[in-house]
């Protein structure tokens, strides 16, 4: 009997906030707001997605931007955070990073400023519930122009130590130049928050090249190009980068044709440390502890294997010290139990 994955410890560091929501709790607010969803998103589940194509990407925004439209009253944001924070310690995370873009809910909840301070409220309340820790990453659009990343990276840098763990940057990889970014990240860094931002995904090795070198990044979401670049994998391995490598979503959205195609063999053989995630699980169709279930079954990784990822997730967070330590113990303890 092999052990069981939802039970090792592990931190969870690739979570977008709308994307994290249960397919019962969307039908349950569009029904009672009176919204009509498209028919993808409580039809046939999950939704058929693309987003190696200008048009397919923009199909994958439309339907999060339907789901984000639910989110009407200070109740509906406290219900996200806390099943969100439950569905996390079901899927054995000690530690959760989520990312969201403040400027996607500023207008319903008062602004940007008013909107961080009660999703901070709400998450902090749904960690002590679920006994977890949660920090947030707040992320800037790629598609919008670098003066409101730096907005967002004030932001950010407002409420770092206070709830808020890192700064990112999301949005289609194929707009917006990098070096555009760069003093957004500044701001951020100076504020002591971690540099994560997406690249690598939908475009080359070169993405994942500028969020280095432009961006300064401690972690960097998917990087999955980076595989075919050993010069590449080698300088990511050398800086003990993380990349948050996403299979489930990888597949679903056309990056890698099967999740047999996702590079991470290859990415661990070369020494990169690697944080596996969910990222969208409302538009996805799996949560945490199935891109570990993928990475045991279609690409054969052993238990100590495995454990070797939960460890880079936990290493790779802004988890603090005494979470870190607990969550170390619990991995080695897993390992330890009987298989």
């Amino acid at each position: 009997m092999p052990r069981r994955l939802d039970l090792l410890p592990k931190a969870h560091l690739h979570l977008h906030f709308t994307g994290s929501m249960r397919r019962v709790t969307l039908a349950e607010l569009a029904a009672a707001h009176g919204i009509t969803l498209p028919d993808a998103l409580l039809g046939g589940w999950p939704p058929r997605l693309r987003a190696t194509d200008e048009r397919g990407w923009f199909r994958f925004q439309r339907l999060y931007d339907a789901a984000r439209a639910v989110l009407r009253t200070e109740s509906d944001l406290r219900r996200l955070i806390a099943e969100m924070a439950f569905d996390e310690r079901a899927e054995g995370s000690g530690w959760l990073e989520y990312q969201v873009d403040p400027s996607g809910y500023a207008a319903r909840f008062g602004g940007l400023s008013a909107f961080t301070e009660l999703i901070l409220d709400a998450t902090a309340q749904a960690a002590r519930a679920a006994g977890i820790g949660i920090g947030v990453v707040i992320a800037a659009n790629r598609t919008r122009h670098p003066l409101e990343a730096r907005t967002a990276a004030r932001l950010a840098a407002s409420w770092a130590g206070r709830g808020v763990t890192g700064f990112g940057l999301s949005g289609d990889e194929r707009q917006g130049d990098p070096a555009g970014f760069a003093p957004a990240f500044r701001i951020a860094a100076r504020a002591g928050l971690l540099s994560v931002p997406h690249g690598g995904e939908l475009l080359g090795p070169g993405s994942v090249r500028a969020c280095l070198d432009e961006l300064g990044a401690h972690r960097i979401g998917h990087g999955v190009a980076a595989a075919a670049d050993a010069a590449l994998t080698a300088r990511l391995a050398e800086r003990g980068t993380t990349l948050e490598v996403c299979p489930a979503s990888n597949v679903a959205l056309g990056v890698a044709a099967t999740p047999a195609d996702v590079p991470l063999r290859t990415l661990l053989g070369a020494g990169v440390r690697v944080a596996l995630g969910a990222d969208d699980p409302l538009l996805f169709g799996s949560r945490l502890t199935a891109q570990y279930e993928i990475a045991r079954h279609v690409h054969g990784l052993t238990d100590h294997q495995l454990a070797d990822l939960a460890r880079a997730s936990v290493l790779g967070s802004a988890a603090p010290s005494d979470v870190r330590e607990r969550l170390l113990r619990g991995i080695a303890g897993w390992l330890a139990s009987p298989a």
